[in-house]
């Protein structure tokens, strides 16, 4: 082959991470991003030699530096616009885009993603540092979608200044191909197969966007919804199985509840379609027949309260097909009636209660993973336009009236607003988070104290077994895992325990956001000191005794080495002998 296209071209991608109000690419997350831009470089030629990294591979091994300064095109990809807590990575700085990338100087250089439309946000509370400071190592800041940059860089033979940065697809349909071919670049991540989680988008856009949307969200901007098709999302859900992955979450749109919804662009609060649903999950079942986790992410609590006969029913469809422990993560950012108005949040403190009574009624029984079905996740917003100190106490109010009236909840998120470029909160900025900074750490305290540690409780009773908890680091002589899913509770293992590997661990302890287990069921010849100490009923002098007097050969044995037998009765509950 001769001419451009037959020429074979190099592209890095390097996946800085992104958190967005309806997408999660922080590990275990990839994001639909590199696949998509991936895709568009694989659309125009095949041979295209296409690269991925994280920025966490980059900051252990600067080798992959060497590959990235000898490609065509290196895409960056990053940006956070909502905070989060994460454990197997943190997205990337401007310091750290201006350390690696000053040096390189061979291709062009494209920075897209959230960072590139709002600027870089570092943390809640604060507002985003502009894209100014990295400017100058970029060749093209992508406001618009990175695989329509890369698609037109390839077709205007690498001529930057030919691109329009804000390229924007003109339909969903636009990135059906990408979405395909891209799936294949999952196999270069340090994740995959066995603890990668791939975020599926259904759609793009807002139905709220017709009235502005909420103050702080960057959703609205992005017009009315604009749905992919059942046929082109299980396109790409079968070439993400046939490359190895099991392990999906339906979570890249503001609310999977209006998906392909009745009057979605011409009303705030379109009807959902209960069919469309059941397709759609019946369709992502078919693709991927053995997939190991499937889950959702967003809800919107006006929907469900609206249409709390048409969401009874997609919540059993979505029960039906996916995996246990799911969450669905309700925006309702304040209770206040004062801050719901001035910043035209989804739903009132009423509509939240239905939302979340509505999902305990279908989806908490107990699933096969040891989590129930389907619970509701509350995400709180703070910092927003009209907050009083008596904002805190109508919020905690309500979250006491959830418990009190035993209700379950899987996660309760307390944020601080990131005041972005373009919304209304940038017009309020940091006045309110300096104002009530006190106030919030109180809060934060308060609720973990007397809410989210007993919830933790109620949701997960002692003795209960959580199969598949996956080891990811070690702090000191305690191994720190998780189950793969949406809003993952954090597990501490007493003992260091091989990590990259999967576990059944047996409840025993609580944090006021994460819990202690035990592997079910525990060699007790071979367990650690830490391990067995936090059995209930050991402590440290039984745990000595057991060390000294092991190995046991029969259950019988070593009920005798113990002084009491209740006690060895009830450790026999944890441990494997005969």
């Amino acid at each position: 082959m001769t001419g451009f296209k037959g020429r074979m071209r190099r592209v890095f991608i390097l996946d800085g991470y992104v958190d967005e109000p309806t997408c999660l690419g922080v590990p275990p997350y990839i994001s639909p991003y590199p696949r998509y831009i991936a895709g568009a470089a694989w659309d125009f030629n095949l041979q295209t030699r296409v690269s991925y990294a994280t920025i966490d591979q980059i900051r252990n091994n600067n080798s992959f530096l060497d590959t990235a300064s000898k490609s065509d095109i290196l895409v960056v990809i990053a940006g956070m616009s909502v905070p989060g807590r994460y454990l197997s990575g943190f997205p990337v700085s401007p310091n750290e885009l201006l350390s690696y990338l000053s040096p390189i100087s061979k291709p062009i250089k494209v920075l897209c993603g959230p960072a590139a439309r709002y600027g870089f946000g570092m943390s809640g509370g604060k507002s985003v540092t502009e894209t100014d400071v990295v400017k100058h190592v970029f060749d093209i800041i992508a406001t618009g979608d990175g695989e329509l940059v890369v698609s037109e860089l390839f077709k205007n033979k690498l001529d930057s200044d030919t691109i329009d940065p804000s390229l924007c697809r003109p339909n969903p349909h636009a990135i059906k191909n990408y979405a395909v071919k891209g799936a294949k670049i999952v196999t270069q991540h340090p994740f995959f197969p066995e603890y990668l989680i791939t975020e599926i988008e259904t759609y793009r856009g807002c139905s709220r966007s017709i009235t502005g949307g909420c103050s702080f969200c960057s959703e609205p901007s992005k017009g009315a919804p604009s749905f992919r098709t059942v046929d082109e999302i299980c396109s790409e859900i079968s070439a993400l199985y046939t490359a190895g992955i099991r392990h999906l979450r339906i979570g890249n749109q503001p609310c999977i509840f209006s998906y392909m919804a009745k009057g979605a662009g011409e009303q705030e609060f379109p009807r959902p379609n209960p069919e469309a649903i059941e397709q759609l999950f019946k369709g992502i079942r078919s693709a991927a027949p053995t997939v190991r986790t499937l889950h959702i992410d967003n809800a919107n609590p006006g929907i469900i309260a609206r249409f709390p006969k048409e969401c009874k029913k997609i919540a059993k469809t979505i029960i039906k097909y996916h995996t246990a422990g799911d969450v669905a993560a309700l925006g309702v950012e304040s209770v206040d009636p004062e801050v719901i108005k001035k910043n035209n949040l989804k739903a009132t403190a009423e509509e939240v209660y239905l939302a979340v009574n509505l999902l305990n009624e279908v989806g908490s029984s107990p699933g096969v993973n040891g989590l129930p079905e389907l619970l509701p996740g509350l995400n709180f917003v703070f910092g927003l336009d009209g907050e009083t100190k008596h904002t805190f106490t109508l919020d905690y109010e309500f979250l006491k009236k959830i418990y009190d009236d035993s209700l379950l909840l899987r996660r309760i998120n307390l944020r601080q607003v990131i005041p972005l470029p373009g919304t209304r909160m940038s017009e309020i900025g940091e006045k309110n988070i300096r104002k009530h900074k006190a106030a919030f750490q109180r809060f934060k305290r308060t609720v973990r104290q007397t809410i989210e540690r007993p919830m933790l409780q109620r949701v997960v009773p002692p003795g209960t077994l959580l199969k598949d908890v996956y080891a990811e680091i070690y702090e000191g002589k305690l191994t720190f895992a998780r189950q793969l899913g949406s809003y993952p509770l954090l597990v501490g293992i007493p003992g260091v325990y091989p990590l990259h590997k999967f576990y059944t661990v047996k409840i025993v302890q609580y944090g006021y956001r994460s819990l202690t287990g035990v592997p079910y069921p525990l060699d007790i010849n071979t367990a650690s000191r830490e391990t067995l100490e936090a059995v209930p009923g050991v402590g440290k002098k039984r745990a000595i005794r057991i060390l000294a007097k092991r190995p046991f050969s029969t259950t019988q044995e070593f009920i005798n080495a113990l002084d009491d037998p209740g006690v060895a009765h009830t450790i026999q509950n944890y441990i494997q002998l005969d």
